[in-house]
């Protein structure tokens, strides 16, 4: 027979689980059960009143009729539902007013737009003066395309200009170039500043005479003066025209 020490030990390993077990088991009953003022009770309450009023056809306040069945409706429920849709219609109309001040509906009056400034009067969009800009910037463009393609040498020149006249001397007067050499007084062209001033980009070079070969600028009077002591003008000449055109250089008579 077991001994008394461990008849009572074993009694008090049951006694122990015993109480374990009914701990447990209450605190999961207690878990289980709903909490009266959850969301999803308030959404079961307000169903089963509005299926009551249905049903039964109206009752007291603050009761619904099921068949037979009352459920008790929350006026606390019915008062924090009220609170939370005043809250939201206050937030819709908020955003709207938000919405309305960012993008007002009524359109601006032109002259508010336009009339801004002591200089306003009498000045075109910038639309329209980019438009014009850009117009004249693609023909003169297309002049500068229509020149280049005249003669192998251009040679941008003004009138008054005693470079211009150095240059054209040296180049008509002492050498023989076949095609002859195409002169743009810039001075006298109706496209002349914009034509110079597209050089200018284009090149480096922003004055004149600007003398081009092939496309490609020599520079200018005194370039070309001190390629012609070195006796190596026709040499860049031909280098960068090519075969397109035949250079000798006229001997002085003695």
């Amino acid at each position: 027979m077991p001994s008394q020490r461990r008849v009572r030990a074993l009694l008090y390993i049951a006694l122990a689980g015993f109480i374990t077990l009914l701990f447990f088991t209450s605190r999961a009953r207690h878990a289980q059960e709903p909490d009266s003022r959850s969301i999803q009770d308030f959404y079961h309450k307000t169903k089963s009143a509005m299926e009551g009023s249905r049903i039964g056809g109206g009752g007291s306040r603050g009761q619904a009729v099921v068949g037979t069945q009352k459920v008790e409706f929350d006026e606390d429920d019915a008062i924090v539902a009220k609170a939370m849709q005043e809250r939201l219609r206050k937030a819709e109309q908020m955003a709207k007013s938000n919405a309305n001040a960012k993008a007002p509906n009524k359109p601006d009056d032109p002259e508010a737009v336009v009339g801004v400034g002591s200089s306003a009067h009498g000045q075109n969009h910038l639309g329209k003066g980019d438009s014009i800009e850009t117009e004249e910037h693609h023909a003169v463009l297309e002049e500068l395309r229509s020149i280049l393609k005249k003669s192998p040498i251009i040679i941008f020149s003004k009138s008054y200009c005693p470079y211009s006249k150095k240059a054209k001397s040296l180049l008509l007067g002492d050498y023989q170039i076949d095609p002859a050499p195409y002169v743009v007084e810039l001075d006298q062209h109706p496209l002349g500043p914009g034509i110079q001033a597209e050089l200018g980009d284009r090149t480096g070079r922003k004055t004149v005479p600007n003398i081009l070969v092939g496309g490609i600028s020599i520079g200018g009077s005194d370039d070309i003066a001190q390629l012609d002591q070195e006796r190596t003008l026709i040499e860049k000449i031909m280098s960068l025209a090519g075969k397109r055109l035949t250079v000798t250089k006229h001997s002085k008579s003695t």
